[in-house]
This record gives C-alpha cells, structure tokens and sequence, in this order.
C-alpha cells in the first residue's frame, strides 16, 4: 500500500500530531491491516461512511478515488451511493454521485 502524507502535506505544520494520527496511525497502521480486511473493503465502508455522515468534500474525493485505485468498479460505486442514498439521504447522494462520476469519467 502506498504511504499517505495528506496529513502533513496540508496540516503538519499546523496540527503536527494531527497529521501524525492520521498518515501513521489511520493509514500506516489501520489501513494496512490487510489481513483482516483488504483495502478495496476498507473503501467501500469508508465511501459509505462519509456519505452517511454528510462528509461531501475532499475528502470524499479523495475515497471515492482510493477505492477506485483499489478495484471498486463504476458500477460497483454507483451501486453503493444508490444503495446508501436509502438510508443517509437523496441530497447526500447525489452529491457523492456528481464526485463519483467525475472521478471514474
């Protein structure tokens, strides 16, 4: 798995151990847990998450690529908004599906 720094690329210099927690621990530690859940798995909770949660930004973005990159199909991501938009909400869905279908454009 590659090594994320997004944490200290946008907030080290501000929040060091911020973006500490979040490069080592969240994607070093957690996410390489492969053998209890594979990354492509990890993704699609994630995407699901963020969309439940109202989370429609960059973030979201940068999920919904990572799973991509982790072999979620275009029809498998459009399947998971569709399927999530029943239980977070059609505004929130919608608002994953513009990302999703720029993302896998």
């Amino acid at each position: 798995m590659e090594k994320v720094t997004a944490g200290r690329d946008q907030v080290g210099d501000f929040a060091p151990k911020f973006a500490q927690l979040n490069d080592d621990v969240l994607f070093g530690e957690v996410w390489s847990r492969e053998e209890q859940l594979c990354a492509r798995d990890r993704s699609i909770i994630t995407v699901t998450a963020l969309i439940s949660s109202g989370i429609l930004d960059s973030s979201l973005q940068f999920h919904i690529q990572y799973a991509k990159n982790h072999g979620v199909t275009k029809e498998e991501m459009a399947e998971l908004i569709t399927h999530t938009a029943f239980y977070a909400g059609w505004p929130k869905a919608w608002a994953a599906m513009r990302i999703a279908k720029e993302i896998y454009k």
